[in-house]
């Protein structure tokens, strides 16, 4: 039997859109055996709850949950099978207190051993006396004239927190290991017991620059969960919206990309239209980032008289400069000697971690959720998809500007074409489970939640795509000097808050 075989043969729970099967425990002992033989399903992510332990598949365009009891704490790992679960397992036992049995990694993830309980989550969390958090444990390397070079979790920039700790061989970096958890917030926690209006606050701060991916994850999770569908409106904002969080993204990116390479004048220049972008998104939404502008329910509020002409005028800015910045960054031979064949990541590992985004596109890996399992409205407006074989800083960066091309048609055509009508619509207080996936400027949020009779959340996960891209940075930069670490790092633009959760 298939692996998803066994996820269909558990007892659905008559979640929406996407269905979730109850196993046994020796039921999910046996998946994560099949996993090890059947190479079709990707692992998305994974999570708990008290006593539970949940996972989510891709397979094919299908999306499949699966949860299993976790007997006296314990379940049976996948990271043997899927080492993009590695993370989730040590999140999990952090967060929930609940061990993976076989697990390829089991040392704290989110927990630096400062928390004042051990396990928060678990209902039944224990209190931690106050002493000296224990020192971090870093995998080992052991060659002739190997030495440490640690960095962070403070840096010199205007970065989120995280520590990177570089074993080198001369110049060559021959392992990276990350240590993130600096930013954790609590944020599952606060959430629950939450109408999913109050809790859609936090859902939009997981992650600041996927403010608008994120809140629109979760509304479109808790209209699932709730049977609602936002006007017609409503949606088309939404996508407007997130292709213009698209595009000044990619905009700081490729600048930035440029300026780790010490090419200044394409970080300036990007720079200056991406404010341009954010100004405009200001005046037609309220807010630069568009943060709190997707709600449960559609979105609040309506785009302002004369909003869609200023965005209009800024992407026209934008779209006259770029083929000049394209022709500068290319046309630099001591900037394409930096980006090209630097930081290359194997199609084969894009693909065993499920990489999204660009960093999956930028390695050959061809998913994008707009389309598959899709949504509306690009159902209809079918972006094109932008896939480059190089694998390198170079094919990333290349991703992006295809990808700011489609998003300036996108907008231009949602602004244009833009339905009349309401733009909320009322939400009942009622039980339901609901997920949803929505593709981000970096790849696919995805977004969990039960409620209960009242419509209070009783369980929820929001899942940034940068869970399986951090390790891929790490494998990225192998074999590559120290100075080129800022070129990949940027090139991947993996989100700190985004993980520490």
């Amino acid at each position: 039997m298939s692996a998803m075989d066994l996820v269909r043969a558990g007892v659905p729970q008559g979640a929406r859109p996407f269905e979730r099967f109850v196993l046994t425990p020796p039921h999910w002992s046996a998946l994560a055996a099949a996993l090890a033989e059947d190479t079709a399903p990707a692992l998305l992510a994974m999570w708990a709850e008290p006593g539970v332990v949940h996972a989510a598949f891709l397979d094919g365009a299908e999306v499949l949950f699966a949860s299993a009891p976790a007997e006296a704490g314990r379940y049976a790992a996948l990271s043997p099978a899927r080492p993009g679960a590695i993370r989730f397992e040590r999140a999990i036992r952090d967060l929930w207190g609940l061990s993976a049995e076989g697990a390829v990694d089991d040392r704290p993830w989110l927990d630096h051993g400062r928390w004042p309980m051990a396990g928060p989550m678990s209902g039944h969390p224990a209190p931690r006396p106050g002493a000296e958090a224990p020192q971090p444990t870093f995998l080992p390397v052991e060659g002739e004239g190997i030495h440490v070079i640690p960095v962070g979790p403070i840096h010199a920039g205007v970065i989120e927190p995280g520590h990177f700790r570089f074993h080198v061989q001369g110049e060559c970096v021959v392992r990276l290991e990350a240590r993130l958890g600096y930013k954790h917030k609590g944020t599952l926690g606060l959430m629950l017991g939450k109408t999913v209006r109050a809790a859609a606050v936090f859902a939009a701060r997981l992650s600041g620059d996927s403010t608008v991916a994120h809140g629109w994850a979760f509304a479109a999770a808790a209209e699932a969960a709730l049977g609602v569908t936002p006007p017609p409106r409503a949606i088309a904002l939404r996508a407007a919206m997130a292709e213009l969080e698209r595009i000044h993204n990619h905009l700081n990116d490729w600048g930035f990309v440029c300026n780790d390479a010490a090419f200044a004048f394409p970080h300036a220049r990007c720079g200056v239209l991406r404010e341009q972008v954010l100004r405009a998104c200001a005046a037609a939404f309220g807010h630069r980032l568009m943060m709190d502008r997707v709600l449960p329910g559609g979105v609040a509020p309506d785009i302002a008289p004369g909003g869609a002409a200023v965005i209009l005028a800024a992407l026209d800015a934008v779209e006259a400069e770029m083929p000049s910045l394209l022709r500068i960054y290319d046309s630099h031979a001591s900037l394409q000697d930096r980006v090209v064949g630097t930081g290359f990541l194997d199609p084969v590992q894009a693909a065993r971690y499920a990489a999204g985004g660009f960093v999956g596109r930028g390695s050959g890996r061809r998913f994008d959720a707009r389309l598959a399992p899709g949504y509306a409205p690009y159902d209809v407006l079918a972006p094109a998809i932008a896939v480059e074989a190089g694998g390198d800083v170079d094919a990333r960066v290349r991703v992006r500007v295809a990808e700011l091309r489609e998003a300036i048609a996108l907008v231009r055509r949602l602004l244009m074409t833009l339905p009349e009508g309401e733009t909320m619509a009322p939400l009942p207080a009622r039980a339901g489970e609901g997920s949803a996936i929505i593709e981000g400027f970096r790849g696919e949020c995805l977004h969990w939640l039960r409620l209960d009779d009242g419509g209070l959340i009783r369980g929820v996960f929001l899942r940034d795509p940068s869970w399986l891209q951090w390790p891929l940075l790490e494998a990225a930069i192998e074999g590559n000097i120290v100075a080129d670490f800022p070129l990949c790092n940027k090139s991947f633009n993996c989100s700190y808050s985004g993980v520490d959760l």
